[in-house]
């Protein structure tokens, strides 16, 4: 796969892993991600949205660039501070968390833990047309049940592009953006 696709690289952005979670660790597909790596591709994982903490760990260990939910990770706290000092940023996903019952309530969703403890997380929608609840409606569920402060919405909205595999130069104009409309 990777050689048949070699002709388009400067369109590929990153490789991803998806799909069901138990049974499929990332470990699984290791020599995949590392024949991404040595082709100069970046690596996202999906680990620890149904899977436990380790298979956020191996996703760490293959070094993943962006770990898509991650949510488990909170059950190892070695884990929590080695994730906030590579700032290697979660993709939380909290309404389909809900409603895949990956969490029994928002107050379940560990992002105010995970910000506390320093870790760079952001609030996604996921299959918005099949769980629904758009970006806007998990920012807006995560605003209600944590008490978000303006400041700590324009932090989340600042790690989504801090996380996002953008050219220098545009993810700047984002954040000028969100510093801009944060200062209003």
């Amino acid at each position: 796969l990777l050689e048949q696709i070699m002709p388009f690289a400067e369109d590929i952005v990153a490789f991803g892993l998806g799909g069901p979670e138990v049974g499929h660790p990332p470990s699984k597909f290791s020599n995949f991600f590392q024949a991404c790596r040595a082709r100069g591709f970046r690596i996202v994982i999906h680990a620890g949205e149904e899977g436990p903490a380790s298979y956020v760990r191996e996703a760490v260990d293959l070094g993943a660039d962006r770990i898509d939910h991650g949510n488990a990770c909170i059950d190892d706290p070695a884990l929590v501070t080695e994730l906030a000092k590579a700032q290697t940023p979660l993709t939380l996903c909290p309404l389909s968390n809900l409603r895949l019952k990956v969490i029994p309530s928002m107050e379940a969703q560990p992002l105010r833990k995970l910000m506390a403890g320093g870790v760079r997380v952001t609030i996604n929608s996921d299959d918005p047309s099949y769980f629904g609840g758009y970006v806007n409606a998990n920012f807006k569920a995560c605003r209600e049940t944590f008490a978000l402060t303006r400041a700590e919405l324009t932090e989340l909205a600042r790690n989504s592009f801090t996380s996002a595999f953008l050219p220098q130069n545009v993810r700047q104009g984002y954040l000028e953006m969100i510093d801009a409309h944060a200062a209003q």
